[in-house]
This record gives C-alpha cells, sequence and structure tokens, in this order.
C-alpha cells in the first residue's frame, strides 16, 4: 500500500510552521501497516498547488489531506478535492465527523471530503495534531480492505 500524506498549511509551506499532522498521520499508519509506503508533501491553501500535488500522487492507493477543512476563507481543500475527484465516498467523511464530534462540537464545521478517483482514494482530515490522530485510528480498518477492492481482489 502506498500512502501520500498531503499536508495543506500557508505557514508549514512557507517555513513559518513545523507540520506535525502529517508525521503523526505517517507513524499511526506505519504503527498498523509497517510496510506502507508513506510519503510526505506540503503546499500551501492554494487550489493551483492542491490540484497539482493531487494529480502528481494520483496513483497512490491513498492520499491523506491535513488541513484547510474548514469555514475560513482560505480553507479550499474540500472544494479542490471535490473537483478533483471522479465520485464520492460520503461514509468515509460522514463518519470522520460523527467520530470527531465525540471530541469536540467543532467537528460539525469541518467540511471534510472523501472520494475516489483513478482507483486512488482522497480523504481530507482536519489539520490539529488531535484531529488527525483520532481520523487515521478511525480510518485504518478500511485500509488495506478497500486497497484490495479497488484492486479487483474482492471481499
Amino acid at each position: 500500500m502506498t500512502v501520500t500524506v498531503l499536508t495543506v498549511s500557508d505557514r508549514a509551506s512557507r517555513g513559518e510552521y513545523e507540520d506535525l499532522s502529517g508525521p503523526e498521520i505517517e507513524s499511526i499508519i506505519l504503527g498498523r501497516y509497517p510496510d506502507c509506503r508513506v510519503r510526505r508533501h506540503i503546499v500551501a491553501d492554494e487550489p493551483d498547488q492542491i490540484r497539482s500535488a493531487l494529480g502528481e500522487f494520483l496513483g497512490d492507493d491513498y492520499i491523506i489531506t491535513t488541513g484547510g477543512t474548514g469555514i475560513s476563507p482560505r480553507d479550499v481543500t474540500p472544494d479542490v478535492c471535490r473537483d478533483f475527484c471522479s465520485s464520492e465516498l460520503p461514509g468515509i467523511a460522514e463518519i470522520l465527523r460523527s467520530e470527531s464530534y465525540k471530541e469536540t462540537p467543532m467537528a460539525m464545521l469541518s467540511r471534510g471530503y472523501a472520494g475516489l478517483k483513478d482507483g486512488t482514494i482522497v480523504v481530507n482530515f482536519p489539520g490539529s495534531v488531535k484531529a488527525v490522530r483520532l481520523c487515521t485510528k478511525v480510518l485504518l480498518p478500511i485500509m488495506d480492505h478497500s486497497g484490495k477492492m479497488l484492486r479487483g481482489e474482492g471481499h
């Protein structure tokens, strides 16, 4: 399995802020799937940069984004991912919001999206370390199974 973790952050992309969420996602995934190939990439909250990175890593089993899922004017990650993907996987985004809500009512403001394009599953996580820790653990149980399904290996 190959996973790209795409951090969407103006400050982290400029080197003003250390990306903590991307490494946290990577650590949790490798704890469950030690043979997984995880790569990390950082872009600014710019639609063209996000779209370009999605295209660059298309073909991976997963592209997990972190950041840009809220309601501020610069939070464009879900919009770009929705336009990029060919079909939606609403159950993933719904359960991530539902489980996150158990930790904080602010989860209601998350616009995170999950979708599919050419065999790659794209999932949006919020940007905080606490949120990505929870969301990654929620996603882990389906990651291997979904890859097998997409490769036509059945259930």
